[in-house]
């Protein structure tokens, strides 16, 4: 009866935490990125919209930043500085430049530093 005890065994109450400890960091880290990668969504959707809008592209430069900040402002997203949304008319091409970074903290003086870059173009009617 011992020798069949002894082939029985599990896993240790130690590797148990270590796995525990490491999908408790996974996940933390997750959680923490997604805020950043959500708001990016709602920023590119809001970008796209007025890119694919004609109405919209008809305005000149300054009613479409306009209009872009306070979609912005009405889902209740921001980018870091106003200039990391570029919006330029070249030989009748606008073209929108959207680039930044979001810092976000995550452990005591340990940061993750997400970056973002996008370009999109629309002829303007």
């Amino acid at each position: 009866m011992n020798q069949y005890r002894a082939a029985e065994r599990g896993t240790s109450i130690t590797s148990i935490l270590v796995t525990l400890l490491v999908a408790g960091i996974f996940f933390t880290v997750g959680f923490k990125l997604y805020t950043p990668y959500w708001e990016h969504g709602t920023v590119t959707s809001v970008v796209e919209g007025v890119v694919s809008d004609l109405d919209e592209l008809r305005k000149p430069i300054g009613v479409i930043r306009r209009d872009i900040d306070r979609r912005f402002r009405i889902n209740q997203v921001s980018l870091p500085e106003r200039d990391d949304l570029r919006i330029e008319l070249k030989e009748g091409v606008l073209h929108f430049d959207l680039v930044y970074e979001r810092r976000v903290p995550m452990f005591y003086n340990v940061d993750a530093v997400v970056t973002f870059e996008e370009h999109y173009e629309a002829i303007k009617p």
